[in-house]
């Protein structure tokens, strides 16, 4: 049997609009956390960063809280939400004002790890070992 473990990391009130991070998002759901932290670096979006440094967060939630390894670990879910959004006006002619709204993200990231039986290691005993190295005769010194 093997019981999965969970870790998770949030990130609420990113000022970046929620669709423009889920879009960066969409490009690291369900990978190792390696491999989207090496893609996320090299990604040219300003999103990456900040969802970056959340699954660096993540990932020391997972060994450090869970204890969990860090070279099974996976990404399950990589959720973008809106957040809280700011509503203002922009003064326009006539004394009038258009209002725009400035958006918000909330990301949850929660990291899985397969919690795996550890091995029995193969070990020979010592007195194997010295049997075999007894076995080969000695060579002659001149």
């Amino acid at each position: 049997m093997s019981e999965e473990l969970k870790a998770k990391a949030t990130l609420n009130g990113l000022r970046l609009s929620p669709r423009k991070v889920a879009l960066v998002a969409s490009l690291v759901r369900g990978r190792t956390v390696e491999d989207a932290i090496i893609i996320l670096n090299n990604t040219n979006k300003r999103a990456a960063k900040p969802l970056s440094k959340l699954l660096e967060s993540a990932r020391a939630n997972a060994i450090n809280n869970h204890n969990m390894k860090s070279e099974g670990l996976r990404i399950e879910t990589l959720s973008v939400t809106s957040g809280q959004r700011l509503k203002r006006y922009r003064p326009v002619s006539r004394g009038m004002a258009h209002p725009y709204i400035k958006r918000n993200s909330n990301v949850l990231v929660v990291l899985s790890c397969e919690a795996k039986p550890a091995r029995k290691a193969k070990v020979e005993s010592v007195t194997k070992l010295d049997d075999k190295k007894s076995d080969k005769p000695a060579k002659e010194s001149k």
